[in-house]
């Protein structure tokens, strides 16, 4: 009988170990070691408002996004999907838009661009803008 063995990076067992009954926790598997030939793999293009930005290398799957509201004690956190929609904590669909999954955590109407954040501190907005810059010139 083949064995599968699944290892996870100590990030996500931390990020699992702190999930709640009410969490969704979504978990991308891959293949690993050994070459595959291109017809074992089947490549997501990004689609959506994320696309180009992705295109460009500029955004990768698999990045968090998040953000902080103080004010109104809130936060998110958001995973990119290889075909470029968010997955939010807590939520069992990925939501195709930056500004659609920021309204799921902040029930109103919002501006997802400028809200969510890459790890380095930049808003999705600055991605854009630096995208454009890269065409532009």
């Amino acid at each position: 009988m083949p064995t599968l063995s699944i290892h996870f990076d100590p990030e996500i067992l931390a990020h699992l170990a702190k999930a709640t009954t009410g969490d969704t926790v979504h978990v991308t598997l891959s293949l690993g070691g050994g070459e595959l030939s291109p017809t074992q793999v089947a490549t997501v293009a990004p689609k959506g408002p994320l696309a180009e930005i992705m295109k460009a290398g500029l955004l990768t799957a698999g990045t968090v996004l998040t953000f902080r509201q103080p004010r109104a004690n809130r936060e998110g956190r958001a995973t990119v999907t290889p075909d470029g929609e968010l997955i939010v904590d807590g939520h069992p669909k990925p939501f195709p838009s930056p500004s659609k999954a920021a309204g799921a955590v902040t029930k109103n109407l919002i501006n997802g661009w400028t809200l969510w954040h890459t790890p380095d501190g930049r808003t999705l907005d600055d991605l854009r803008e630096e995208l454009k810059k890269r065409t532009a010139a």
